[in-house]
């Protein structure tokens, strides 16, 4: 019988995305690999994307952890990218040890992977040093995300905001939409796109569109996540049509 892994998320209470796109590219997967998953959510509340809001939710994170622990998921992701991004350079390392340890406590041990962690683990793991992004919110907020992984080493050559407030309009953002916006960027001297550098924005159809393109390796917070969720299980970083990062190349 093949092993089934649960995959559990914390996810904003307005995000409908993440429990969307990373049991596609689970689903995918499991057409071509033989591992079976199960989804299971715990939320925090968060209705608009502003500082204030994204400190409080953030704050919440600790319970969620519990939570999914208690249904002993093999993994947990932190399913908020800019959550993490907006609470000061390098974070996502102390938001991983300390949802880890909430697991430990619990007598539950889970790897635990966030958004913001998994793509800058993505972007080097690609091998890009120099990145083009476009992220769904406001420009302060985009800015700062930009700074935060600038702070990784990654350069970032080019960026847009398309300055979406409320969390639900990201949602419903048309991903098809991202190629015409893509092309309207500078990518000279870019290595890859982040075609999504927020895991509430639909992109996972546009990427093997973007990637014919512009001929570049493209991934998004939500692909990022899947790879370093299927690193952490010790699986085989593979899914079909999610870009480059899942090609099974790296």
């Amino acid at each position: 019988m093949n092993k089934v892994y649960r995959v559990g998320q914390i996810v904003p209470s307005s995000n409908i995305t993440m429990e969307t796109e990373i049991p596609a590219m689970l689903t995918a997967r499991q057409q071509i690999r033989p591992e079976r998953f199960t989804f299971h959510s715990s939320r925090m509340r968060m209705k608009t994307v502003s500082k204030d809001e994204l400190a409080a939710m953030d704050a919440e994170s600790d319970r969620c952890a519990l939570e999914l622990s208690d249904a002993n998921v093999d993994v947990m992701g932190y399913a908020c990218l800019v959550a993490i991004m907006a609470m000061g350079l390098g974070y996502h390392r102390e938001s991983e040890t300390r949802l880890k340890q909430r697991t430990i406590e619990n007598d539950m041990e889970t790897s635990v992977v966030t958004s913001a962690g998994a793509l800058v683990e993505g972007i080097k793991a690609i091998g890009a040093k120099k990145v083009a992004l476009v992220a769904p919110y406001m420009k302060p907020l985009t800015e700062l995300v930009v700074e935060y992984i600038r702070n990784e080493d990654i350069q970032v050559l080019d960026y847009r905001a398309l300055e979406i407030p409320n969390n639900l309009d990201v949602a419903a953002h048309d991903p098809m939409n991202l190629p015409e916006i893509v092309a309207s960027m500078n990518l000279e001297g870019v290595d890859a796109i982040v075609l999504s550098a927020c895991v509430q924005m639909p992109s996972l159809p546009a990427i093997p569109m973007v990637e014919a393109q512009t001929g570049k390796p493209v991934l998004s917070a939500a692909v990022a996540t899947t790879y370093q969720m299927l690193k952490a299980l010790d699986l085989e970083p593979v899914a079909p049509a999610a870009g480059a990062l899942l090609s099974g190349a790296y």
